[in-house]
């Protein structure tokens, strides 16, 4: 069998028990309440995640729709176009009310876990303190971001890079008079989404006010 023709063999791609456990997971799901809600057993499911068990198709189509998702997130398998994102054509949008544009640059795809965004951040931003769970990774690629975490306040300039628990309280602004640019990435459930959400609004704002981040709630 040619290597380009052992791509596409089903042992390469994800085992749907791993795919569900780490689905379950994300949405903080017993293995009881998943069975309770797809209808099959305890024992049943524990061994479909540990792929000692193989669901028929309509009893994958239970499991999914309990962890609100579709079929394909089991059994899709993601092209490298999927993840792929030219910077004169990727998607822009911004939250009703905020000033921030983003630039989508992560991709949803079967098990994928992280999100990341580029921002611009207009002079002046501030940003509400927050914490949740998850990680979180900035990286300034233009200007300076002033960011707060817990008792500690630190400037980040172009280059610079801060990797955080998301459960430490923290903040960040634009205390400048010029535009920052900053990549954000990280693993917060509530920006892992299979479809845009209808508060967002698409946008191809022009370079100098096209940003991207996610204003957190």
């Amino acid at each position: 069998m040619s290597s380009e023709a052992s791509k596409n063999t089903p042992s390469s791609q994800p085992k749907v028990g791993a795919l569900i456990r780490a689905r379950r997971r994300q949405l903080s799901m017993t293995l009881q309440e998943l069975c309770d809600a797809a209808g099959i057993s305890v024992g049943y499911l524990s061994q479909v995640e540990r792929d000692h068990a193989t669901p028929s198709l309509g009893t994958l189509a239970q499991i999914a729709r309990s962890l609100d998702v579709g079929v394909d997130y089991f059994i899709a398998t993601p092209s490298a176009e999927d993840g792929l994102t030219r910077a004169a054509e990727r998607n822009r949008f911004s939250v009703d009310g905020s000033s921030i544009v983003y630039e989508r640059i992560a991709a949803d795809f079967t098990g994928n876990v992280l999100s990341s965004f580029v921002l611009n951040v207009p002079p002046g931003y501030r940003s509400e303190t927050v914490s949740h769970e998850g990680e979180e990774i900035l990286f300034i690629l233009e200007g300076s971001i002033t960011q707060r975490l817990e008792d500690e306040e630190m400037v980040l300039s172009a280059g610079d890079s801060l990797h955080f628990r998301g459960n430490r309280p923290h903040s960040w602004s634009n205390d400048t008079q010029q535009f920052a640019r900053m990549l954000w990435t990280g693993t917060l459930p509530m920006f892992r989404s299979r479809t845009e959400h209808p508060a967002l609004r698409g946008s191809r704002a022009e370079e100098k006010t096209t940003g991207t981040k996610k204003e957190r709630k």
